[in-house]
């Protein structure tokens, strides 16, 4: 029996109009990947709506982006070679979305970046470059497409390389190939082309071959983030099954694991998995990387969304609230110390800030500013964060999936970036009272600080109290401003308020009262 196929996954990015799409539809088409029929299903489209046929319509499904011409989200297809099977992921060049290029890059082994032979090398040849290294891929071909449009001349393809060259080299990549191709014509696509006499080297199905492996995840530390605990208490079936997608690793029954930030740990009892069909009393004997999945536990302890799940005697994750990190900022406004955020690593979200810019790089450019105040759109900063709780993270180049986050600025995705290093925790909450830390506050109080938003004035009253009763040590104002809340935070309280607050109360005073104590947690365990 034939070993079956490895995956990997490759993500083609590029500046707007340099002709990723039809790269990509060029390559299913020659490849013969496509259903019987898609392509010619195509040429009616154009020939009825009056444009010329484009093999980017193959992807570009969406009404806009027929109509505009461009990509405006990612669009995965799969196809496979004699060597691997391969997820294709199609990035959008246009800088207005970035966010979704930066989306779809996020877990490629591999890229092929594409720069127009005609146009040369644009803005966002440059700034998706700097996003592939700082999202740790350091195999990329380049692709000079659209070769036709100067007549196949070598001289344009070697000043295109040598340009490209020296700027991957500035910043620590080296592409693993040039190769000139016209999408439209099939040149060196999937073939090697007779009108490019002077290129020896792989087409691009042979150079995607060439590519080492895919990240073996399964061989990584185990990291599972919690989304969600599930409890049943209906027809005897009491299982209470912590649930996430395995990031990286193995999970079995009877594996140890410790969940971070907590430390708290258990044993896996069983590992569980849902069925489309009644038949439910089947029992995986493994989860591996890539796979959502659920296990029981044999000590029942409290987990919520946002721990992550390690396999005990492994190399566990950092733990804290400071670090530094290497971003790009996309927000509206901009990215300035000592304002607040959210933070979303993981399943893990909690309100962070900036205390310090070290740098601001323009990625078109490379210049450096070490004396920036801000960050604004576009820019990619180096600046430390510091959380308000702490999270279970990795460094980004060791396990991407754990290392990764994004800033959330008001209701918006704002920036994200990879996790370089993590840093003492000394010193934060000093500027509320140096001689008392958070944690002998949260002992003594025996609650962890947390802002809680209340549905109404008078259920808020009600919470206020029925907290207290319970020995807690609430505050209840209607409305309050981020410095307030961060203050009433800073002195351990539990914050009830008409504005946004990191748990939302449902209005079933039960039901809050018993998940506001269990989201504040018993100080012990701090």
């Amino acid at each position: 029996m034939a070993a079956e196929k490895s995956h990997m996954n490759i993500v083609v990015a590029g500046h707007v109009d340099h002709g990723k799409s039809t790269v990509i539809g060029r390559l299913l088409a020659d490849t013969h990947t496509l259903p019987d029929g898609k392509i010619e299903g195509i040429r009616e489209l154009c020939r009825r709506t009056g444009k010329p046929f484009e093999y980017a319509f193959l992807l570009d499904a969406l009404k806009d982006e027929r109509s505009q011409g461009i990509t405006i989200d990612t669009a995965r297809c799969f196809f496979e070679s004699e060597k691997r099977k391969y997820i294709i992921i199609d990035a959008p060049g246009h800088i207005e979305f970035l966010k979704n290029m930066i989306t779809g890059a996020s877990r490629a082994d591999a890229a092929l970046l594409v720069i127009d032979a005609a146009e040369g090398i644009c803005e966002n040849s440059r700034r998706h470059g700097y996003m592939l290294e700082m999202l740790g891929i350091r195999q990329i071909a380049v692709l000079v497409n659209k070769i036709d449009l100067v007549g196949y001349d070598k001289t344009v393809y070697d000043g295109i390389c040598r340009d490209f060259t020296e700027f991957l080299s500035s910043i620590g990549i080296e592409a693993a190939r040039y190769i000139p191709v016209s999408a439209m014509e099939g040149d060196n696509i999937a073939s090697h082309s007779a009108r490019t006499p002077w290129y020896d080297g792989p087409d691009v199905l042979e150079q995607l071959d060439l590519f080492e492996g895919g990240r073996h995840e399964d061989t990584l530390p185990l990291r599972i983030p919690v989304e969600d605990v599930y409890k049943f208490t209906e027809g005897g079936d009491d299982r209470r099954i912590v649930a996430g997608l395995c990031e990286s690793g193995t999970l079995r029954a009877g594996d140890q694991v410790v969940f971070y930030p907590s430390g708290k740990t258990t044993t896996v009892k069983t590992l569980e998995e849902w069925f489309m069909d009644a038949d439910s009393s089947r029992k995986p004997e493994l989860f591996a990387a890539g796979k959502s999945c659920g296990f029981t536990m044999t000590t029942q302890i409290y987990v919520r969304r946002g721990e992550i799940a390690c396999r005990a005697g492994e190399e566990p994750p950092k733990v804290g609230r400071t670090f530094r990190a290497s971003m790009f900022w996309l927000g509206r406004e901009p990215l300035v110390p000592g304002k607040e955020y959210v933070i979303k690593s993981g399943t893990a979200r909690t309100a962070c800030r900036v205390t310090k810019i070290h740098s601001v790089l323009d990625a078109s450019s490379l210049e450096k500013n070490t004396a920036a105040e801000c960050a604004g759109k576009h820019d990619i900063a180096d600046c430390t964060f510091v959380c308000e709780h702490d999270i279970a993270f990795d460094i980004g180049a060791a396990l991407p999936s754990t290392g990764r986050f994004v800033i959330v600025d008001g209701y918006e995705i704002s920036g994200g970036g990879i996790i370089t290093e993590a840093l003492s925790d000394e010193g934060i909450g000093a500027g509320s009272s140096a001689a008392v830390s958070p944690e002998e506050r949260a002992r003594y109080l025996r609650q962890k600080p947390l802002t809680v938003s209340v549905p109404g004035e008078e259920y808020g009253r009600i919470l206020e109290r029925k907290l207290f009763e319970e020995g807690r040590i609430p505050f209840y104002a209607a409305h309050l401003s981020d410095e307030q809340k961060n203050a009433l935070r800073s002195a351990g309280l539990v914050v009830l308020t008409l504005d946004d607050g990191e748990y939302e109360a449902a209005g079933d005073l039960t039901a809050d009262v018993t998940a506001v104590l269990l989201a504040s947690d018993n100080a012990l365990e701090v």
